[in-house]
């Protein structure tokens, strides 16, 4: 090639490499501009950021209050001890002091502290006392926030209605989970500068996004009235040896819950703690199951292992009996009825039965309770007798469409909507699958399950004059200064029965207890209305029984209904001679502290 055409070959090839690197700087230059004048808040931000560590700071959670004021959950000052890696100068020493203050093990400590992260947390909940002496250590690298941890003054009181929070502060069970959007707050955070090496700048200090406190919560319990009834209910559990005893107070004109109770409760301050009973059950349990796993063959299915039997064991201890699990009523249940028949006019109190002791329905003999019979008697005289056959009677003039019509009219069907979690449904056969015996059975209240929180409501129900309640604890949310910032509202239900057969089930039910079945939950100078039961759990052949009575007061305008119901007693076991006096001293102990006065009329007068 002739050198004039190499050199002009040579000088194209320079030029065109010159244009290309020029269009690279130019469009160097064009996106560093766009970076710095367009991006320049975006990329400040994320330096900032990679400088900036955040430690969160809880919210004080809201209290829970009772009716009168009296703190039932509060708050108590605690500490979360953490580290930060590359600000640390003595590790060995770091880990000696963590591990003789926290009591944790040496391992533990070791891996957070040497672990290569921006923070590890070591404990949280410490107490104060110690997370000032941590503090006073000044160790580089050791932070100590404060924190809040749950505390219940009371310990064990109402227990599974309050429920508890776990390490995060949210709640675990009770009205702390079903109110933990008001009782939560809003998180806070600390924020400090560090320099390239993640060590604080402390020129920079700190910054703080202070945390806003949940609000209290204000229930209808009251503390006076839930004491008490609690040491009702210890005491005839002891005094019977039951399994356990629940008890519900409430107002039937509003269901406002006054107290609730299913004792034994547990220690809310150390929630996972068993119960001594449970322990020793647990143990028990335990053994037999090892014993089973070794004696059983190859491919059978293993023991549950100890972790997943205290979980088990944990979850029961838990439970609110109350709302949570559903029971076979037996006679209280006969109010239902009662009532569905005498608002469709099958029934009334002129009306005369004859009781032999027996009523053959189809094919089945279904006895009364006197096997000997109650003989004629009106149903006035019936419902007081507790008997039977009447009742099956009643049931089956209604009829199976009838019946079921009632049935969902009082909402014996629905869940009550109480602001508690886990509330179970009734347990009732399908319309299409109820015959005659079926009807029978169901009339005196066996051969299906209620909830005793679904029982106590529909009862306050009829005799409060006709209309559907719903039992809620939740009355309004305050600030901690006590600014009023929430009411809830529950307005009556439906009319579920005319207030002419509300009125017929209050005189009814006043006879019942005084001069029937529920004798024993008379009280002179109160005019008392209420119904026994005395049901046997399946199978029948185990002789396992409930007893329980459903009584209210003024009987002609009620302001309080209780129901008690005490599982698996030893001994007798009638509930109009165990559980009718429970609700007999209750109501002896806070009629005159609701302001319910005697009816001096109704006094026995002193003879001369």
């Amino acid at each position: 090639m002739p050198p004039g055409k190499i050199y002009t070959f040579h000088r194209r090839k320079i030029l065109l490499v010159f244009l290309i690197c020029a269009l690279l700087l130019l469009g160097l230059a064009v996106r560093l501009g766009f970076l710095m004048l367009e991006k320049s808040e975006y990329y400040s931000k994320k330096a900032e950021d990679l400088h900036e560590r955040e430690r969160p700071i809880k919210a004080a959670r809201g209290r829970i209050l009772d009716v009168n004021g009296t703190v039932l959950a509060d708050n108590k000052t605690v500490c979360t001890i953490s580290v930060i890696h590359s600000q640390i100068e003595d590790g060995e020493e770091v880990i000696q002091m963590l591990c003789r203050e926290l009591e944790l093990s040496e391992a533990s400590v070791r891996k957070k502290v040497e672990k290569n992260s921006s923070m590890e947390r070591i404990k949280s909940n410490v107490e104060k006392e110690i997370g000032d002496k941590i503090r006073n250590y000044g160790l580089p690298g050791v932070k100590v926030d404060e924190d809040y941890k749950r505390y219940y003054p009371y310990s064990t009181l109402a227990s599974k209605v309050l429920g508890f929070t776990g390490g995060d502060n949210q709640g675990i069970i009770g009205l702390e989970v079903e109110y933990d959007s008001i009782l939560e707050g809003t998180a806070g955070k600390i924020l400090t500068m560090t320099d390239a090496r993640g060590i604080e700048l402390p020129e920079a200090g700190e910054s703080r996004q202070e945390p806003i406190a949940g609000q209290d919560l204000v229930i209808s319990l009251d503390y006076n009235i839930q004491k008490y009834v609690e040491q009702e209910a210890l005491r005839v559990r002891e005094q019977k040896q039951a399994d356990s005893v629940s008890i519900i107070l409430l107002n039937p004109q509003n269901g406002e819950i006054y107290a609730m109770t299913n004792v034994p409760e547990f220690d809310l301050n150390n929630p996972f703690a068993l119960l001594e009973e449970t322990q020793s059950k647990l143990q028990k349990e335990g053994e037999t199951d090892e014993a089973q796993d070794t004696e059983s063959a190859s491919g059978s299915t293993p023991a549950k292992t100890a972790e997943e039997l205290e979980q088990e064991a944990l979850n029961q201890m838990w439970r609110n009996g109350c709302i949570n699990d559903t029971y076979e009523p037996g006679s209280t249940f006969k109010v239902i009825t009662a009532s569905a028949g005498l608002e469709e006019g099958v029934v009334s109190l002129e009306d005369h039965f004859s009781c032999p002791g027996f009523k053959i329905v189809e094919d089945r003999r279904i006895r009364c309770h006197k096997t000997t019979g109650h003989g004629a008697e009106t149903f006035l005289e019936a419902a007081q007798n507790s008997c039977n056959p009447v009742f099956i009677e009643v049931g089956l003039r209604l009829g199976v469409e009838r019946f079921f019509h009632y049935l969902k009219q009082f909402g014996v069907l629905d869940k009550t909507g109480i602001d508690l979690p886990g509330e179970a449904a009734t347990i009732m056969h399908k319309q299409e699958n109820v015959g005659q015996v079926e009807l029978a059975t169901i009339s005196f209240g066996q051969s299906f399950q209620i909830t005793p929180i679904q029982l106590a409501s529909t009862v306050a129900s009829l005799v409060n004059g006709g209309k559907r309640i719903t039992p809620h604890f939740g009355v309004e949310t305050r600030t901690k200064t006590g600014t009023l910032t929430q009411v809830f509202q529950y307005p009556l239900g439906e009319q579920i029965v005319s207030e002419k057969t509300s009125e017929t089930m209050q005189y009814i039910l006043e006879h019942v207890v005084s001069d029937g079945s529920g004798k024993r939950g008379y009280i002179a100078g109160y005019h008392v209305g209420g119904k026994t039961a005395t049901s046997e759990t399946l199978p029948r052949s185990a002789n396992i029984y409930i007893s329980s009575f459903v009584g209210f007061a003024p009987a002609d305008n009620p302001q309080v209904l209780g129901l008690c119901i005490i599982n698996h007693p030893q001994g007798i076991y009638y509930g109009g001679t165990i559980a009718a006096p429970v609700i007999q001293r209750i109501f002896t102990n806070i009629l005159p502290y609701l302001g319910i006065e005697q009816d001096t009329s109704e006094l026995p007068t002193e003879k001369d």
